[in-house]
């Protein structure tokens, strides 16, 4: 499978409590962190569902 790179552009003051929880969830915690993970259909749903505070990277 392919991988993808995800890092954390946006704050998440003032979120949703969910929002937060699936970007902690990500392995996500400060403005700047950066994980990867493979690229599967669980990931992909977290990932749409907080697109906004996220840049997302295909390796």
């Amino acid at each position: 499978m392919n991988k993808i790179r995800i890092r954390l552009k946006r704050s998440l003051i003032g979120r949703r409590k969910d929002q937060k929880d699936t970007v902690y969830a990500l392995g996500l915690k400060k403005i700047g962190n950066v994980v990867e993970h493979e690229k599967s259909s669980q990931i992909l749903g977290m990932v749409n569902k907080v697109k906004f505070l996220l840049e997302i990277v295909e390796i």
